[in-house]
């Protein structure tokens, strides 16, 4: 069953180097275990969604900058996460400040093509619709 996303959910993007923990704001004004829970409306970069390390993906400009300087060696360089677009899918069933409510199993693309998904929901309240 699907768990309910909170602060401090693992992430990890398929183009990351390491893993980013999510940030939610109060602004959703429900809380579980006292963290702020989630909606697929959280995927700001920089506010919501934290760097992964180092970028390895060759549609990243900087990455694919730094690639073409070594010489077609692929270069990582520091990950600035690209999420125009919210969480996907979502649980439609459950809404959480009038949009659905963001769970484990949702999907967050990333403009550079990396996937973002999550490694630990923080928190382990399975959602009933």
């Amino acid at each position: 069953m699907p768990l309910q996303v909170c602060m401090g959910a693992m992430m990890q993007c398929t183009f990351g180097a390491a893993p980013s923990s999510l940030v939610v704001l109060p602004t959703n004004k429900v809380l579980t275990g006292e963290v702020p829970d989630a909606n697929i409306m959280d995927h700001i970069p920089m506010t919501n969604i934290m760097p992964f390390g180092m970028c390895m993906s060759p549609s990243n400009p900087v990455v694919a900058a730094a690639t073409a300087a070594a010489l077609g060696v692929l270069t990582p360089m520091p990950c600035i996460p690209n999420t125009p677009a919210p969480w996907v899918p979502g649980a439609a069933t459950v809404m959480l400040a009038n949009f659905p409510t963001l769970d484990n199993v949702s999907q967050l693309m990333c403009i550079w093509g990396g996937v973002i998904t999550f490694s630990d929901a923080g928190e382990e309240t399975v959602m009933v619709p």
